[in-house]
């Protein structure tokens, strides 16, 4: 990604962070915020199971994960996400709405404990490039 996009999404994220600033009123109190993430947080697993029971756009079909890869470089291209199918138009509208309002609380919670949400990424991408495959979750 070149610098001039990278530029543009910092300054997206930080409007963004500073637009729920001024735009959070009636759940301000830091309790508010963490329970209107957990909210959202079950929202969000919500839809996706709705995807599949309701909707059926996609499936599950969870197995044991083999580990057997020879080496650590190799286990992201074994691991599965159990997940087949592709989210119809409407399902997929319905979680992209719940993550964003996850994603306003988040910035609230990052607001409220005077963190800058832009550093928080920067962070992680850095760990993350770093440790390279050292740094599997």
């Amino acid at each position: 990604m070149d610098n001039n996009k990278t530029f543009e999404k910092n300054l997206v994220c930080e409007d963004f962070q500073n637009q729920v600033s001024q735009f959070l009123v009636r759940h301000k109190s830091i309790l508010d915020i963490i329970s209107k993430m957990q909210e959202y947080n079950s929202r969000i697993n919500r839809a996706v199971v709705k995807s599949v029971t309701n909707c059926g756009c996609i499936t599950i079909d969870a197995s044991k994960q083999d580990f057997s890869g020879e080496s650590y470089g190799d286990l992201p291209n074994k691991m599965e996400n159990h997940v087949h199918g592709k989210l119809c138009p409407s399902c997929k509208e319905v979680i992209d709405s719940e993550i964003g309002n996850y994603l306003f609380y988040l910035a609230s919670l990052c607001n409220t404990l005077d963190l800058d949400l832009v550093d928080i990424l920067a962070k992680e991408y850095d760990k993350n490039n770093t440790l390279g495959i050292y740094s599997l979750r």
